[in-house]
């Protein structure tokens, strides 16, 4: 192979062109196979990280250390030139070895690291105003002050509780005493006395008043002195909030995107119409958008693209090393819809409808809910744009009753659902299910053998904001979510194991399967966590619960299909 270094563009050889003829439509970049002639450019790629020794860069792997590894997406784009040549661009997502200029890969969009750029400048100015809030931090004044403050608002808290209950104290011996001799006393005594208790009643909180008084003197004073550092603190925290918004909106107004067309559009037009209203971090850095940017500039049509991960996987997201993945959706959506309109694209398989439209199987059905079998490939509610699923055909199967979906199975998992009648039985069931004493259990088959014949996998998991409808890992901010599994059999590389799942989360079965920190198998089919299949083999096939009306216990086995 060639390379044309001005471009960075490495033609295919004539046999690799006439052994893999390029697709007549580009990728469907949120969900596609690779072409052969993207493995083969990817394949390029990887010999090149594999043997390459001038990038300093720790990707975790056998020879890198495991602290501060960085794994990378990396990405190939296969063009066709204005001579009419087939070869491939590459590129990485973000920075790679600290810096965005690498010869065997297109530059980015904008390069905000170029020497004495507006973007570093900033960044100095920033850096001097978080310097200042560091110094001011350390400044052993107000460390001396901040820990009197706290000392003082401690002592005086405790101070007042303790007095506090010494005045509950003393209420209560007055209410004994006016109960003790109401009906001793004569009336003119009673009256001696009741005036007595309400001088010592004036007496107490006169007493918490000036106690109370002393400590906010005290804290006062204190906060007298601190006011001196703290205001100047909130002034420069006001000042690098101003910096940095200035900052990031003229930083992603550089970042301007071409189409086919010539069309440009900047970050921050292409995102103010998205839900997030501004572009989120690291937007425009993606490999793909680099990608067609750099065709683009050099009149070159895009053919097919394909990202892989290259390195250790991150702690929180499913990213296996050498695995093919689509572009993220949150960052990259809103860049390639525009810079891919006109282009003739793959179908979006997603507004596809696999399953044959056919009657519902139906396992069970009475006055007060159905059991269905729901098929790998058919949602369980209608999507935005298929209105095809286990909702819409049982209302051609029962158009007199509205089904009332209790529960949801992914759309590629099969099996056992529950839908209730009315909304009376939807309530009790769902209580059932808010209260787990719903038994369910899935069958799945896991694209490794792994050690172990049971267990319990406890991993916390959030929505990925930026990848819907991905999950991660987040021991921060994540959901308890809990999982227990048991072994079934090994057939060679594969494992056939039960799942418990203790909690309902999104696509909980299938991150602690694929997970490292769970079973660092993914589910075999799973083309979120793992590699595509001709389905998921993921399969309801127990649910247990009490019937809403009869309080008989209601079991369903189904065995799985694979």
């Amino acid at each position: 192979m060639g390379n044309n270094e001005p471009c960075r563009i490495t033609y295919f050889p004539k046999e690799i062109i006439d052994k893999f003829p390029p697709p007549d439509t580009f990728t469907f970049p949120f969900f596609y196979e690779p072409h052969p002639l993207t493995r083969v450019a990817a394949e390029a790629v990887q010999e090149y990280l594999e043997t390459q020794t001038e990038l300093d860069h720790n990707f975790g792997l056998q020879n890198d250390s495991s602290v501060g590894a960085i794994g990378k997406m990396f990405g190939v784009l296969v063009v066709q030139d204005k001579e009419g040549r087939i070869g491939y661009l590459s590129a990485f997502s973000g920075k790679l070895a600290g810096t965005n200029d690498h010869l065997n890969f297109v530059p980015p969009v904008f390069d905000m690291l170029v020497e004495n750029s507006f973007f570093l400048n900033g960044i100095v100015v920033i850096d001097t105003v978080n310097n200042q809030l560091c110094d001011i931090e350390s400044d052993e004044g107000y460390i001396r002050l901040k820990s009197e403050r706290e000392q003082i608002s401690a002592q005086s808290q405790l101070e007042l509780l303790a007095f506090k209950l010494e005045l509950k104290t003393n209420k209560e011996h007055r209410k004994n005493a006016r109960i003790k001799y109401i009906n001793r006393l004569s009336e003119f005594e009673y009256a001696r006395l009741e005036a007595d208790l309400v001088r010592q009643s004036l007496h107490d909180k006169h007493r918490l008043k000036v106690l109370t008084e002393k400590w906010k003197l005290q804290l006062a004073e204190l906060g007298t002195e601190l006011a001196s550092f703290e205001n100047r603190m909130e002034w420069l925290k006001a000042e690098r909030k101003a910096r940095s918004a200035e900052l990031q909106d003229k930083l992603f107004k550089q970042y301007v995107f071409l189409n086919q067309s010539g069309q440009e559009k900047s970050l921050q037009e292409l995102f103010s119409v998205t839900a997030f209203g501004k572009p989120p971090s690291g937007a425009g850095e993606c490999a793909t958008p680099k990608l067609l940017q750099a065709a683009f500039l050099n009149g070159y049509r895009p053919i097919a693209m394909a990202e892989f991960w290259w390195g250790a996987s991150p702690k929180s997201e499913i990213r296996k090393h050498r695995q093919y993945y689509p572009a993220c959706t949150g960052k990259c959506k809103p860049i390639l819809t525009h810079m891919l309109e006109g282009m003739l694209i793959d179908e979006n398989p997603f507004l596809e409808i696999p399953v044959p439209l056919r009657s519902l199987e139906i396992i069970y059905e009475d006055a007060d809910l159905i059991i269905v079998n729901k098929p790998t490939k058919l949602r369980s509610v209608p999507g935005v744009d298929v209105m095809d699923s286990v909702y819409s055909r049982l209302q051609d199967i029962v158009p007199d009753v509205e089904p009332l979906i209790v529960h949801r199975l992914d759309m590629d998992t099969s099996g056992l659902m529950v839908v209730a009648k009315t909304s009376e039985v939807h309530r009790h069931l769902q209580r059932q299910f808010l209260r787990r004493t719903v038994k369910k259990r899935y069958t799945a088959l896991l694209s490794k053998s792994i050690d172990g014949d049971e267990g319990s996998i406890n991993l916390p998991l959030r929505a990925d904001l930026y990848n819907r409808p991905r999950q991660l890992v987040c021991f921060e901010h994540g959901k308890e979510c809990s999982t227990r599994w048991k072994v079934i059999d090994r057939r060679g590389t594969t494992t056939r194991v039960h799942f418990w799942p203790q909690t309902g989360r999104t696509h909980q079965l299938r991150m602690h399967a694929a997970h490292e920190l769970g079973l660092n198998a993914p589910i075999i089919g799973d083309d979120l966590y793992g590699t595509p299949a001709e389905r998921l083999f993921l399969h309801a096939a127990h649910l247990s619960f009490v019937h809403p009306t009869t309080k008989e216990m209601m079991i369903f086995e189904l065995e799985e299909e694979f």
